[in-house]
């Protein structure tokens, strides 16, 4: 395991007001670093996994000129001093090597991917040749020098960079991997990361519940939301609002984790255990922040393992997961640290009056005005941060800043889908 720092061993902001959005992402940036190790794997099983070094080809790709398509190789030159007719003098399929030079006034069948024989320089499609009685292949006019050829490193050259450090692998990146001739590649260990659900309210599907309790729906979608090629997901379950018990289990999970996710308790109600059990194991880097939905957030560190707590109400644990501990996953994880991408867009509904001072985000989703045709932001009718509905008709957020107070229809606004809040999988 590296033993690069996590976090820097000193606070963001302890109990000293609520830190705004952007300040919150700017200093995660600042003060995280990736901690996953390093473990060479074959390219053909390092799909979404994180590159822990710069990888660079060590070959031409192509090796050598070859044909782009079906058809006779020849050299422009004699094509031009024998009015397009050319005798053919080979057969050169993919994969195989030209016995001899191409002669004088002479063309060589050439297949798709094979490497052009030495003298030729064009290619012409078959299907525009003619074949004369004698055998004579009649060439077209007007083919321009170097038809149809591809240039040996018009890929690749050796030396020029296939992988950077810090980027997830996509399928194009174990196509390039493989096109330059590795095998193998350095990727980053996956990342450990432990998901607990906390609160005496919390059941778990499949039992029979009173109607003071509520089904864990927190775990379920944060297991999915942590689990990518670049992570390895523990579920340490449900623990209620027992301090000592809470205490023992983010201490075991501390031992063996590189991040711990808690969802609920991170108030501080009479029956919020959080932020004490944090205070007394570790550090508490950061609570409270200028968001809604998940204002009772924090960040800390136990040892080397960071702590991330979030909220309980679904909506705001589904929000700060995307803005803040996606981000935080991917750099412990060894990617960059990186801000969700958001476009913007004219808002199809109207909000009379938001309190400013705090950065909110909306569910909503993109779909066409009626009236204009155009693409316009939708936001869901109804605010509440326990609503999982919500989250199922939405497609992504809508972003308010913090000197926003109204919204009129037609405003411009920032949509940011969930599919930019995912972690990075090389998909």
């Amino acid at each position: 395991m590296s033993t690069a720092r996590k976090l820097i061993d000193d606070c963001f902001v302890h109990d000293s007001g609520r830190m705004r959005h952007d300040d919150v992402l700017a200093l995660l940036a600042d003060r995280l670093a990736p901690v996953a190790g390093v473990e060479t794997v074959p390219v053909i099983e390092a799909a979404g996994r994180i590159a822990a070094s710069d990888v660079t080809a060590p070959i031409h790709v192509p090796r050598s000129d070859n044909a782009a398509v079906d058809g006779f190789a020849f050299s422009h030159a004699d094509y031009r001093e024998r009015g397009g007719r050319l005798v053919p003098a080979a057969r050169i399929a993919a994969g195989t090597l030209p016995d001899e030079r191409l002669p004088a006034g002479a063309c060589a069948r050439i297949f798709t991917g094979a490497p052009m024989p030495e003298g030729a320089d064009t290619v012409v499609m078959e299907e525009d040749c003619l074949v004369e009685t004698d055998g004579t292949i009649l060439i077209p006019e007007g083919l321009k020098a170097g038809a149809n050829r591809r240039l040996a490193g018009e890929d690749f050259r050796p030396g020029d960079p296939v992988l950077r450090a810090g980027e997830p692998l996509r399928p194009q990146d174990l196509a390039a991997l493989a096109a330059t001739g590795h095998d193998e590649v350095a990727v980053r260990a996956r990342l450990r990361i432990a998901i607990l659900s906390t609160g005496d309210e919390i059941i778990e599907p499949g039992r029979p519940a009173h109607r003071a309790q509520v089904y864990d729906s927190n775990r379920p979608m944060l297991l999915s939301l942590a689990t990518a090629p670049a992570t390895t997901v523990t579920d340490l379950g449900h623990v209620g609002d027992d301090a000592d018990e809470l205490r023992r289990t983010i201490a075991r999970a501390a031992g063996n984790h590189d991040l711990i996710v808690t969802s609920g308790g991170a108030s501080r109600g009479a029956e919020d255990h959080m932020l004490d059990v944090l205070d007394r194991l570790g550090r508490r880097h950061l609570w409270q922040i200028a968001v809604k939905p998940g204002r009772p957030m924090m960040f800390g560190q136990i040892g080397d393992t960071v702590l991330i707590g979030l909220p309980g109400n679904p909506v705001a644990v589904r929000v700060c997961f995307a803005l803040y501990a996606r981000a935080v996953i991917g750099h412990l994880a060894g990617a960059a640290f990186s801000r969700p991408t958001g476009y913007p867009l004219p808002a199809g509904f109207e909000i009379a009056r938001k309190k400013t001072g705090r950065r909110e985000f909306l569910r909503g989703w993109v779909a066409s005005d009626p009236e204009t045709g155009k693409l316009v932001a939708h936001k869901f009718p109804r605010d509440g941060s326990g609503l999982v509905s919500g989250l199922q008709a939405a497609t992504g957020l809508i972003e308010l800043d913090e000197e926003t107070s109204t919204v009129a229809r037609g405003d411009a606004v920032r949509f940011i889908p969930f599919a930019e809040m995912a972690l990075p999988t090389g998909t």
